[in-house]
């Protein structure tokens, strides 16, 4: 072989390595922020990750599901960068199963429990000891996360036991994957009373609220954020401006009440 045909074939086979690096390179500048979330943030994150994205031109995928079952799929090594849980004891079993970077994780919302009922419902209640909520709900369905897994359901449980209600309801629940879609039960007039999140009341304007749980009759709810311990540098990035003043008006929208950044 020529020393020109060698040197062409040279530069050929430095331009195909070269070819073949660029789509990698830009694959790894390019992977998206994988954030774990629960389900009732949906609408407060998807605005968040929106700006985020427009400010930075990078992006972030969010997969939203009951806080349990997140924990779970953290558990089984899914690639998240991003733990947002919908209470303290399943951030608590990802900790212990040392899935999280512990000095990231903060409290970072607040919610409330309340009652809904579809739009042009004429329901009415107080929630307190003595109320009749078993009448209410009379012959249908009163929907509600599962009530040993789904943070939305185990609230419900502990303030329908706290003001004695859980006898009149316990076989009239009709227990969701989430607490989106025991929304949904009573936005499709499936159920004619639920129990969720206020932030959900506030996302769907097929549902109203009817009456609030007392903060005293279930554990305060909280929602902690956590780096897990893959994160890179993008998702600290995001992390940081989840927390920031930036994104507090899109949770505040939605009905959360923003806490103040300390370690739970």
């Amino acid at each position: 072989m020529s020393f020109r045909s060698r040197f062409v074939a040279t530069v050929s086979a430095a331009l195909l390595s070269a070819a073949l690096l660029v789509p990698q390179a830009i694959a790894q500048e390019t992977k998206p922020v994988i954030v774990f979330a629960a389900a009732s943030l949906k609408n407060a994150l998807d605005a968040i990750s929106a700006d985020w994205q427009k400010e930075t031109g990078k992006s972030v995928k969010t997969s939203y599901a009951a806080s349990s079952a997140l924990a779970k799929q953290l558990e089984q090594d899914a690639p998240a960068d991003i733990f947002i849980s919908a209470d303290l004891d399943w951030m608590n079993y990802v900790e212990k199963k040392a899935l999280i970077d512990t000095a990231s994780r903060a409290n970072l919302l607040g919610n409330a429990i309340v009652l809904i009922a579809p739009k042009d419902s004429t329901a009415t209640i107080e929630l307190k000891e003595g109320a009749d909520l078993g009448k209410l709900v009379g012959d249908g369905r009163l929907a509600a996360g599962q009530v040993t897994s789904v943070p939305a359901g185990k609230y419900a449980k502990a303030a329908l036991e706290k003001l004695g209600l859980w006898s009149q309801v316990e076989g009239k629940l009709a227990q969701a994957e989430s607490v989106r879609a025991a929304l949904l039960l009573v936005s499709r007039g499936e159920a004619p009373l639920g129990i969720v999140y206020a932030s959900d009341a506030v996302s769907d304007a097929n549902v109203k609220v009817i009456a609030t749980f007392p903060a005293a009759s279930h554990p305060a709810i909280i929602y902690p954020i956590a780096l897990t311990t893959k994160a890179g540098e993008d998702a600290k990035s995001f992390y940081t401006y989840v927390k920031s003043r930036k994104a507090a008006p899109h949770f505040e929208k939605q009905g959360f009440t923003v806490l103040a950044d300390k370690k739970s």
